[in-house]
């Protein structure tokens, strides 16, 4: 009898063996997947902070622009539209943000109407060694997208931007109407008076930014 159980207890080792390397095989094979989806969600994170990162220096510099026409009584009308405004400054703004995040940006395009950013990033880490050949020098890329929206329109039956000034006629310039200027942001009025901007509202107040999904 103990030399029947023996044979078999020997019999049986090689199997304990597969066995247990087949779940070491799965084991690390779901370690690589996890290691994979890590990278590849850092690679999304990035992403989607570049492409944030353009839109909202995009709509400062959209602000300043908007602030310092009405003040010029210059052409505002596109401006208040969030378009206009040069787009360099907020593209290397995306790769700061891609950069605390691990990644590098590897193409910023802007869009008008609505203005937006499409970025798209390669993150600086690789995926690691694992048991599928070649992970070590991996590395993850994320696409994203961010727009800019207006939030301001002027107010129907109020004097609307492109009516001219007698005795200020500048050819190509879109005005405002005489007096302060009558917007509805978010349906909401807002009373601006080109003379006295020292309480001139926020980016925030004009123009929103949001994930294009």
């Amino acid at each position: 009898m103990r030399h029947g159980v023996r044979r078999d207890a020997g019999q049986a080792f090689p199997i304990y063996l597969v066995a247990v390397a087949g779940l070491l095989f799965l084991a690390f094979a779901f370690f690589a997947v996890g290691q994979a989806a890590a990278t590849r969600n850092g690679a999304q994170t990035a992403a989607d902070a570049a492409a944030l990162g353009a839109a909202q220096s995009y709509r400062d510099d959209l602000h300043r622009a908007l602030r310092k026409a009405i003040e010029g009584e210059d052409s505002w009308s596109d401006l208040l539209k969030a378009m206009g405004a040069p787009t360099d400054t907020a593209c290397r703004s995306a790769q700061w943000f891609a950069g605390k995040n691990d990644a590098d940006v590897t193409a910023c395009t802007p869009d008008s109407w609505p203005t937006s950013f499409a970025v798209a990033v390669t993150t600086r880490g690789t995926v690691g060694r694992s048991i599928v050949p070649g992970t070590e020098n991996t590395h993850a890329s994320a696409h994203a997208q961010a727009v800019v929206t207006p939030r301001c329109t002027v107010r129907p039956g109020k004097d609307k931007p492109g009516k001219d000034k007698p005795g200020k006629d500048k050819p190509g310039k879109d005005k405002p109407g005489t007096g302060k200027i009558q917007l509805l942001c978010d349906g909401r009025p807002l009373t601006l008076d080109p003379g006295h901007l020292d309480s001139f509202p926020g980016p925030a107040a004009f123009f929103a930014v949001r994930l294009a999904r």
